[in-house]
């Protein structure tokens, strides 16, 4: 069984650590077709996710999320893509217009 960890520091704090940690569950829902629960606690969250092959945790505190995956023998095979994407999301939501990055809704520029 292969296992996928992640594990980012952020400054949010609490509050805006759920938020973010929610935005992921519903892209993981979506995107990758998992079934997630949320827990909430008074120092750490977790979000359960599973799908055929697939099961894990992220966990969500004040200062950094973890997340523990475990993929089965076939979807194993993708781990090195799954973890990328994975990892990409996670850094996406947690720092959506990064240094040199340009927003999605650019402003337009007037002609002439």
């Amino acid at each position: 069984m292969s296992v996928i960890h992640i594990h980012r520091h952020h400054h949010l704090g609490l509050e805006e650590a759920r938020k973010v940690a929610f935005l992921w569950a519903e892209q993981a829902e979506e995107q990758f077709d998992m079934e997630c629960a949320y827990e909430e606690g008074d120092t750490l969250d977790t979000v359960y996710f599973s799908r055929a092959g697939v099961k894990g945790t992220l966990q969500v505190q004040h200062d950094q999320f973890e997340l523990r995956a475990e993929l089965g023998f076939l979807v194993g095979a993708f781990k090195s893509r799954i973890e990328q994407e994975i990892a990409e999301q996670l850094d996406t939501l947690l720092h959506p217009a990064g240094p040199g990055k340009k927003h999605k809704h650019a402003t337009k520029k007037k002609k002439g």
